[in-house]
């Protein structure tokens, strides 16, 4: 009885300094912050009922200067290296752009890139075009009618991503820029994101990504505009390069605690049935 009163006493003061002092620690050093808006409140709502036809129409004469679709056979006039020189990045190709990127945040984009994703002023490679509403709801029901819907973890991540970032650790490097060139271009270098799971944690991405400015102030990232579907299938997918044996390990741990009790177990067994030989 005296053991379990002694057990008992440990469990409450570990208890205490585990719910109650390292969820302050963690408080103080990763601050609590605005949750991920996949809704994005501060732009304004658009009338997206566009008709597709005339979206083609508008896109074969507006967006093919500087992006290919590949999915109607129309490719980029220029390399993606010589691309890349002269606009700092590679121009995303448009395929699958409806199939990743909220639409009403897309409506945006066509109309005023800059403002949308939050850029610096004067940094961002995508001028305003000057294209009204009725002609973005146009072309995104163009887009969103050619987008593939069962695009791969992977797929999304290239597409949302490496324009700008590596990851090395499954061999997908940053497409075609060269590191100068791109570090002129945004202002600071963009990080490899084989680790980046381990070293923010899939909590911070998940704001990060959503909105950068919110968790790193005048970050040269652009908020990129992924639907809530297509972030989480990015975080996954660096969580499986970053830490691929996690599933592995919780399964394991799972084993090792039942091992313990087991083995607590016994050990009390044996231990009562010794002091019973001494008393």
């Amino acid at each position: 009885m005296r053991e379990l009163k002694i057990l008992a006493v440990l469990i409450f003061f570990v208890g205490l300094t585990y719910w109650g002092v390292e969820p302050y620690a963690h408080h103080v050093m990763h601050p609590e912050v605005t949750p991920a808006d996949f809704t994005f409140k501060d732009l304004p709502k658009q009338a997206l009922s566009g008709d597709a036809a005339k979206g083609k129409e508008l896109a074969a004469a507006q967006c093919v200067t500087c992006h290919s679709i590949n999915k109607e056979g129309l490719k980029l006039a220029m390399s993606d290296a010589d691309a890349a020189n002269t606009y700092g990045v590679v121009p995303p190709d448009l395929s699958n752009v409806a199939a990743i990127y909220d639409h009403n945040f897309l409506a945006n984009f066509i109309q005023n890139p800059e403002g949308t994703v939050k850029a610096k002023a004067g940094k961002y490679a995508m001028p305003n075009l000057g294209i009204g509403a009725e002609d973005a709801a146009h072309l995104v029901a163009y887009f969103d009618s050619i987008a593939n819907k069962n695009l791969t973890a992977k797929q999304i991540t290239d597409e949302a991503c490496v324009r700008c970032h590596s990851i090395k650790y499954e061999g997908t490097p940053r497409l075609a820029v060269s590191d100068a060139r791109i570090k002129e271009y945004m202002g600071s270098f963009p990080p490899d994101l084989s680790q980046m799971i381990k070293s923010k944690g899939a909590h911070y991405l998940d704001g990060f990504i959503n909105d950068p400015q919110k968790l790193l102030h005048g970050t040269a990232m652009p908020r990129v505009g992924l639907t809530k579907d297509a972030q989480e299938k990015v975080i996954a997918h660096l969580e499986k390069v970053g830490d691929p044996k996690k599933d592995e390990r919780n399964s394991l741990a799972l084993w090792i605690l039942g091992y313990f009790a087991v083995l607590t177990v016994l050990t009390y067994l044996w231990k009562v049935s010794k002091f019973k030989e001494i008393h």
